[in-house]
């Protein structure tokens, strides 16, 4: 860290550290997330696998045929219909107009099978529609499926490496909001998708905004907030407004079954904070370290009158903060975490535990439709585990010292998913 910006804490400390001014960026903040929380996974339910078989229209078929056009397959220990296969229309047309009876005249299972030629028929009882059985994701096009999501996470890869950027370039607050309507607004043109394609490149675009908003509120928060409720906001507060969001999406789910209409009903909460650019602060640390000493000073005047705290004359006297942009500066990239031997190892190993939890968590989340009968109810109970599971950290971090914290947590999810796997699958 700079000189200029180690006594930052000092200059600012007049104004207490949780005042009106702090409360209202501490709860914007973290409410700003809420729309990361129901987007991030709404592929759970926007992605689902509807049970599915062969269309069959034609109207020449007895019923005995249609009971049987489509050959039963062993599925999950049980017998169902076949997802990807029917018996060649055209024989089946022949004998249900000849009167043989399947089962009876005919032995079925002898008879050659063709693909979905014409379609498939998916079931309602779960969805009205997902984009599986908008754009037939299934049997020979069923990779397109989980690729979907290979997709979102690549335009997360993306953000995460350019929000950074942006906002040391731009400033945290502008980079922030305009992350938020980029996830907004391809979150809302996703549901006039015409095409697979279409699709997944919004859903990039909207990847890539998601996770930009998300660490530059991580960022701001951190920069404004100062003391125990930088601690706080920084481990808990950010967490737990993205656990509401989640908490909300298998809820608005449940009410909202068409694919089309639940994407519309996730991306509006998104324009409701967009207003509220008039109240969220830029980062004064961030001015500061742009030379724009008078625009810090600003905002920290504003937040002393709502603190109702009287500031000094000059607030950044006597505390090494240049008043001035030095001709040469500093600049770092992420090859920076690379140069020497102490901080490439610790880069090295924190990038191998992020990609273990991230790896292990999405893994989870993402199949919640397959841990119970009732997707939502999955889901649900895994976003409302995510609240003590934060609170659990936080306190960690209050009182244990940081490695055994990782250590700890990340042994705790090693020994419950490798119990997953003693658990028999007709289990619940």
């Amino acid at each position: 860290m700079s000189r200029t910006m180690k006594k930052y804490d000092d200059c600012v400390a007049f104004l207490g550290q949780w005042g009106c001014f702090q409360m209202t960026v501490f709860f914007l903040l973290c409410a700003s997330l809420i729309p990361n929380g129901l987007c991030a996974l709404a592929l759970v339910f926007l992605n689902d696998v509807p049970s599915h078989h062969c269309k069959v229209s034609d109207a020449n078929l007895t019923e005995d045929w249609r009971k049987n056009v489509i050959p039963l397959q062993v599925g999950d220990g049980k017998q169902e219909l076949s997802r990807c296969s029917r018996y060649r229309l055209d024989v089946v047309r022949n004998l249900s107009a000849q009167g043989y009876i399947p089962g009876v005249d005919v032995n079925v299972t002898d008879l050659e099978q063709e693909s979905c030629i014409d379609g498939w028929r998916y079931s309602r009882d779960i969805y009205q529609s997902t984009i599986v059985s908008e754009f037939d994701l299934v049997c020979s096009e069923q990779w397109k499926q989980p690729f979907t999501s290979t997709v979102y996470f690549m335009g997360v890869l993306l953000g995460t490496f350019f929000s950074g950027q942006l906002s040391d370039r731009f400033g945290r607050k502008p980079v922030l909001f305009a992350t938020m309507a980029v996830q907004t607004f391809f979150s809302f043109l996703q549901v006039f998708c015409t095409s697979w394609i279409l699709f997944i490149i919004l859903l990039f675009i909207g990847g890539l905004g998601q996770i930009a908003n998300f660490v530059t509120a991580l960022v701001l928060g951190a920069e404004v907030l100062t003391g125990h409720v930088r601690v706080l906001y920084s481990s808990l507060g950010t967490c737990l407004g993205y656990a509401v969001g989640y908490m909300m999406l298998p809820l608005t789910a449940y009410f909202i079954r068409d694919w089309k209409w639940l994407l519309l009903a996730l991306s509006l909460p998104g324009l409701a904070y967009l207003p509220l650019w008039w109240l969220v602060p830029e980062s004064p640390r961030w001015l500061l370290s742009q030379g724009r000493v008078e625009e810090a000073e600003a905002v920290i005047r504003k937040a002393a009158k709502w603190n109702k705290v009287q500031p000094p004359r000059v607030i950044f006297d006597g505390c090494n903060v240049s008043v001035t942009v030095p001709e040469t500066k500093e600049h770092y990239g992420i090859f920076d975490l690379l140069k020497n031997s102490n901080m490439r190892s610790t880069t090295l190993i924190l990038c191998v535990v992020w990609f273990t939890m991230t790896t292990c968590y999405y893994s989870l989340c993402l199949n919640t439709s397959q841990l119970h009968a009732d997707p939502y109810i999955s889901c649900f109970i895994i976003a409302v585990v995510e609240v003590p599971a934060y609170i659990s950290s936080w306190l960690a971090l209050r009182f244990l010292p940081r490695r055994l914290s990782v250590i700890g947590t990340l042994l705790l999810g090693a020994v419950a998913v490798y119990f997953i796997q003693l658990v028999p699958n007709d289990a619940g």
